[in-house]
């Protein structure tokens, strides 16, 4: 019998292995196994199907090891693992990769976790023998304490022995060394073990779900309807309106009817608040799955979800999209918008949105329509494309346009700090009307968010005398200062430079710094407020799970009273005494090179300002910004999203985006900047004989060296009607072409689709 088998390998397609007599009847499909690769490596390989075509033009070796008795791989798994490299142009090997923790690749496996344990050794396990035992530790007063200590701990000295561990038994005040001396006289024994490293929730209690009120109850029961008909609904709703709270009736009525749910939120930060609403609700029913748990708690939730006693509810970040699940039936994308769905490097570069989705549709292929999941996408600012879908009908569409308790939408007041700027009455960043209403919010006992969307401390640093400025010796930017930590940072390949002293190129000694980042403006808010308890949310502050629970813990318990963030902030996070909010500099937003940057921007400020008076008094926002005029900057006052949804229809049908266009980048890469720009040039050329205009460039990117790689890029515009499987088989084709020519064997060619 032969297998295919998936390797964690940036390869295309499977290996075929053969299985030896003696693991004959062992192997299935979705099981692990030990296979050799190349001459003398092995690797740990999931096996996709098993057959007895013989393949042609190589040997064909044995697996070495079948690993699981049953498989850790579903079916419906793998056809959404085909779907994904299929779609995103990515080796399934890739996905293999992204899909399971590391714990289950790994060639000398996981490690579960255990525990040690003390019992009496066979010969004293009588009472006739314990008298003995006591006896010959008269001399050895110590070993007698812990002797004594452990019969009654365990229960032997009331004739009935349990298991006790040896933490329990040492928590008592007793010595390791001592306990040890036990062992070795023979009369205790250790052994361990094996306990699970995941969190007990408790108990769960539905009781304390809350009711709905008129809107969310209409609300609830419009997704109920849509869901009957449609496959995915867009739930619309307004920052504070209590959509959370839709989502946990709605979780409560998959459990009754014994199906699982996927609660999917874009930032690890939001997952620890909203653990803790579900938790109480849902108790030990709820497992978290994200990277900043260890690899192997991730195994633990993976093998529990393939367990007879899965979790009913999964909260987690993008990566949740890969877990086994048996009997889901409802897939939660809160945040629908938010660009951190979207994954970046490495491969595989899907969006776990449209991958959530697709699990829906595969999974309705194989089962009757109305067992599928249903996908519900919630935000109060959806992306183009799904409120476009809604839209037209592809989506239902249920919209929520009341805050909870009847609170107000804040109060967005723009500030013109160009106006400000000539009149010379800007304190740094801060205008004299954001820093009178924070200090009046703080003198009251509330809180305040001040929003800059820049870490570090100032984004350039540069010579006074000559002109001199930093610059990553790996990629074409300048280095961030960040003055906490005495280093100049590049921030795309985390490269760390100590800072001058004084500039190279002249021996200045004036070096000053140029931009705000979220350090600078702290450093600033703490000399205006010093009263004020400051903390500050960015990815050099986050960079550990217990980081995001202390900051967040921090701020809601009230013990800060003033964060400084970047759109980490925006994302969800409920506070009840946040009564002021500034938004420090729009313009950064606005003015980014990108077709999406007035979307972006538009649901950047809008879900920052949503974070303002969410319980009580109505909130106040400041938005600062050198172009009042602007459109786009009333649409955020008036949080008018149908106007910026109007508005940008026009410009993305004159100019071929999506939702009318799909989008394909190409990136080429390699060492040579000549190199790559001929091979760019080459794979235009290519590119063109099948998609004619539709391709645009190649051209640099903004920056057009990253990691010592020269970047070139192309852009196919595909309009939506096009056969995208034939698109995907002529890049394929281009790429292979390229890669066959001996010039460019070391060069890099990828695709990037749907790109953000």
């Amino acid at each position: 019998m032969l297998v295919n088998v998936i390797l964690p390998l940036p390869l295309d397609g499977t290996f075929t292995y053969s299985v030896p007599q003696l693991l004959d009847g062992q192997v299935n499909a979705g099981c692990r196994v030990l296979v050799p690769f190349g001459r003398n490596k092995q690797y740990v390989g999931v096996v996709s199907s098993l057959h007895d075509r013989q393949p042609e033009g190589y040997e064909v070796k044995d697996i070495l090891q079948v690993i699981d008795a049953q498989p850790i791989l579903l079916p419906e798994q793998y056809r959404l693992w085909q779907w994904i490299a299929d779609y995103y142009m990515s080796p399934i090997g890739e996905v293999y990769k992204a899909a399971l923790p590391a714990g289950l690749k790994a060639v000398d496996g996981y490690r579960a976790k255990t525990e040690t344990y003390i019992r009496l050794t066979e010969p004293y396990r009588n009472e006739t023998a314990l008298h003995v035992a006591l006896n010959m530790l008269q001399r050895a007063p110590r070993q007698l304490k812990t002797f004594i200590d452990y019969l009654a701990l365990s229960g032997w000295d009331q004739g009935e022995g349990g298991a006790l561990t040896r933490d329990e038994l040492l928590n008592e005040g007793h010595a390791l060394q001592t306990l040890n001396l036990l062992v070795k006289r023979g009369i205790l024994e250790t052994y361990e073990v094996e306990v699970g490293r995941l969190n007990h929730g408790g108990e769960p209690h539905p009781e304390q779900i809350k009711k709905l009120s008129q809107a969310q109850e209409t609300a609830y029961n419009e997704i109920l309807m849509s869901m009957l008909k449609k496959q995915v609904t867009l739930l619309h709703g307004v920052t504070s309106s209590g959509k959370t709270e839709i989502y946990i009736h709605l979780i409560q009525r998959e459990i009754d009817q014994h199906r699982q749910v996927l609660y999917l939120l874009p930032e690890i930060a939001l997952t620890i608040q909203m653990m803790d609403r579900l938790r109480r609700v849902f108790g030990d029913r709820l497992g978290i799955y994200h990277s900043k748990y260890s690899d192997d708690e991730r195994v633990e939730i993976w093998q529990k979800q393939l367990s007879g006693h899965p979790y009913d509810v999964i909260l987690g970040a993008r990566s949740a999209v890969f877990l086994p699940f048996q009997r889901l039936g409802l897939v939660i994308v809160d945040e629908e918008h938010e660009t951190s769905f979207k994954q970046q490097d490495p491969m595989p570069r899907y969006h776990a949105r449209s991958v959530a989705i697709m699990m829906a549709q595969l999974s309705r292929r194989e089962k009757e329509s109305h067992l599928a999941p249903r996908i519900l996408l919630g935000t109060a600012t959806p992306s183009m494309e799904s409120y476009h879908n809604a839209q037209k009908g592809k989506y239902g569409y249920v919209q929520l346009t009341e805050r909870h308790a009847g609170i107000q939408l804040p109060e967005i007041q723009v500030v013109d700090t160009y106006d400000l700027q000539r009149r010379k009455m800007m304190n740094g960043l801060f205008s004299p009307l954001l820093l009178t209403r924070v200090r009046e919010a703080l003198e009251r006992g509330e809180q305040a968010i001040l929003f800059q969307n820049r870490r570090g401390y100032a984004s350039m640093l540069e010579c006074k005398q000559c002109g001199w400025v930093p610059h990553c010796q790996n990629c074409d930017v300048s280095l961030t200062l960040h003055r906490q930590m005495g280093q100049l940072v590049c921030h795309y390949c985390g490269a760390v430079y100590q800072v001058p002293v004084t500039c190279p190129a002249c021996g200045g000694t004036e070096l000053q710094t140029h931009g705000y980042g979220t350090e600078k403006i702290e450093a600033a808010v703490r000399d205006i407020f010093p009263e004020a308890r400051i903390s500050r949310m960015d990815l050099d502050t986050t960079r550990t799970r217990n980081a995001y629970e202390r900051l967040i813990s921090d701020f809601g318990s009230g013990h800060t009273n003033l964060l400084i963030g970047t759109q980490m902030i925006s994302k969800g996070l409920d506070f009840d005494k946040v009564s002021v909010v500034g938004i420090l500099n729009a313009d950064a937003m606005l003015n980014y090179p990108d077709f999406r940057a007035y979307e972006h921007a538009f649901m950047m400020m809008s879900q920052v300002s949503g974070r303002a008076g969410r319980k009580g008094r109505r909130g106040l926002v400041i938005l600062q910004t050198r172009q009042p005029q602007l459109p786009l900057i009333q649409q955020v006052v008036q949080n008018d999203y149908e106007a910026l949804y109007r508005s940008l229809c026009n410009e993305r049908k004159t100019f071929h985006y999506p939702p009318f266009y799909r989008l394909v980048y190409v990136f080429l890469k390699h060492r040579n900047d000549q190199l790559v720009e001929t091979a760019a040039q080459e794979m235009g050329f290519r590119l063109r004989q099948w998609f004619g205009g539709r391709v645009l460039g190649p051209d640099k990117p903004g920056v057009a060296r990253v990691k010592s790689l020269s970047i070139r890029k192309l852009v196919l515009k595909l309009e939506n009607g096009l056969n995208m499987a034939d698109v995907r088989k002529y890049l394929a084709l281009a790429q292979q072409q390229m890669l066959q020519d001996k010039r460019y064997s070391s060069l890099q060619i990828y695709y990037d689709v749907d790109p953000l």
